[in-house]
């Protein structure tokens, strides 16, 4: 039996599916046809209904209830870890609602929040997220709004913080952030959808119990990154929420739906979220 897989080539992604991609742990006959694009990329192949089963941002998912599942392993949710609006320090904005943004895609998690936290600001560019912290140095744009490892860089390139919206998202909701989940279209069979749900959290034990196992697969697809941010994204972005949502994971998520209702985002609520 075969399935397309989408997922990111960042660190945490890497990490996580690696024992699944590799089959060092039992797929119980299952293969997966991989594709790996940037978040905003597997995005729009979820909204064309392209893959069977793919990382999406938690923005993505409130438009897509209809077609997918979440799955509870695979996610991505924490605390101090939501992205940052930042600008260069030699070129400070004066009005965020004025300012032009660039940012890592229309249906990422991280534009959600910078629209809950601006809603007047509309001046916004959609560009790769590895793109955004040049695009900055030049002064191409005002500030710019990042995501995964660039929390870790952009200070050494003189561009500084203005906002942290993960820490604006725990103060409004008290809660982890809901940045990433894995999603399978509701037309697979529910007890195939409950295998793939339990070899991915296979997958996730699997590499936090052989940490360097996964090492070569993370440094192939991040090649211009240091071995030390690379096992610093994995440790932001890969918890226990990653080997199952919980209550708490779940409550989080649901949270950030009603918000996404409360703002006029999506006209009612989806009544099944979860496989």
């Amino acid at each position: 039996m075969n399935f397309t897989l989408g997922f990111s080539p960042c660190p945490n992604d890497c990490f996580i599916f690696d024992a699944l991609v590799h089959k060092k742990i039992d797929t119980q006959g299952i293969d997966f046809a991989i594709i790996m694009e940037d978040v905003e990329a597997l995005n729009n192949k979820a909204f064309n209904s392209e893959l069977d089963i793919t990382k999406l941002s938690y923005h993505a998912f409130i438009y897509l209830t209809n077609a997918y599942n979440l799955l509870n392993s695979g996610s991505a949710l924490g605390f101090n870890c939501g992205p940052l609006l930042i600008q260069n320090s030699t070129h400070k904005i004066k009005d965020i609602d004025t300012a032009s943004i660039a940012i890592p895609g229309k249906y990422t998690t991280a534009n959600f929040l910078l629209s809950l936290a601006f809603p007047n600001a509309k001046n916004k560019k959609e560009m790769l997220f590895s793109d955004i912290e040049n695009a900055l140095l030049l002064n191409k744009i005002d500030a710019g709004l990042i995501i995964h490892e660039n929390r870790f860089t952009y200070q050494e390139k003189g561009l500084e913080k203005i906002i942290d919206l993960g820490e604006f998202w725990e103060s409004l909701i008290n809660a982890p952030i809901p940045l990433g989940g894995i999603v399978i279209k509701k037309n697979i069979d529910k007890k195939l959808q409950q295998t793939v749900d339990l070899l991915i959290k296979q997958s996730v034990e699997f590499a936090f119990k052989n940490p360097e196992s996964s090492m070569p697969f993370v440094k192939k697809h991040a090649q211009e990154m240091s071995e030390d941010v690379m096992k610093k994204h994995i440790a932001l972005y890969v918890n226990e929420f990653s080997i199952d949502l919980g209550e708490i994971g779940k409550k989080a998520i649901q949270l950030l739906f009603n918000k996404a209702h409360e703002t006029g985002l999506i006209q009612k609520m989806p009544t099944h979220i979860f496989i």
